[in-house]
């Protein structure tokens, strides 16, 4: 009897070790299927990386362009304003030469008509005294100051 119990305890040792070297083949099998699936995983994720660099390079460029044609139509905005703020300020030189001038021929329009001092009541130039228009020729006379009809009265 001992030599069938011998052959057991072989038998299982033998059983033992077929399933030691199929456990092993099983543990190397599952370990080059996980470096192949981390090596695939790794190129994916480089894949990615890459793609997502290029998009991204690309989104700067886009950027870029959009960047340089917003500052060509400020530098075109910008010109338009200058040369609207260079015709404005002649326009108000004007508006402010062409209110005094206004003004003046008002003046005038008021001494012609008789109301300022030395007028006579005539208006125009012709038909009159000489000194009716004295006030155009020399305006000067015209200073209150300085005109003899101040004097008429006293």
């Amino acid at each position: 009897m001992a030599s069938s119990s011998g052959t057991s305890s072989e038998s299982i040792q033998i059983q033992n070790s077929a399933s030691e070297e199929d456990l092993q083949a099983l543990m190397k099998k599952r370990k080059q299927k996980r470096m192949l699936s981390n090596r695939e995983s790794a190129r994916r994720s480089r894949l990615r990386k890459q793609k997502h660099l290029d998009d991204l390079t690309a989104q700067v460029d886009q950027l870029k362009k959009e960047n340089g044609q917003i500052l060509r139509a400020l530098n075109v905005a910008t010109q338009g304003y200058f040369a609207v703020e260079a015709e404005n300020s002649v326009l108000r030189t004007q508006h402010l030469e062409l209110s005094n001038r206004l003004q003046s021929l008002n003046e005038i329009a008021f001494y012609l008509s008789g109301n300022g001092s030395g007028g006579g009541g005539e208006v125009g130039f012709g038909g009159g005294e000489a000194n009716n228009c004295e006030g155009l020729v020399r305006p000067w006379s015209l200073v209150p100051g300085e005109s003899m009809a101040m004097y008429q009265y006293c």
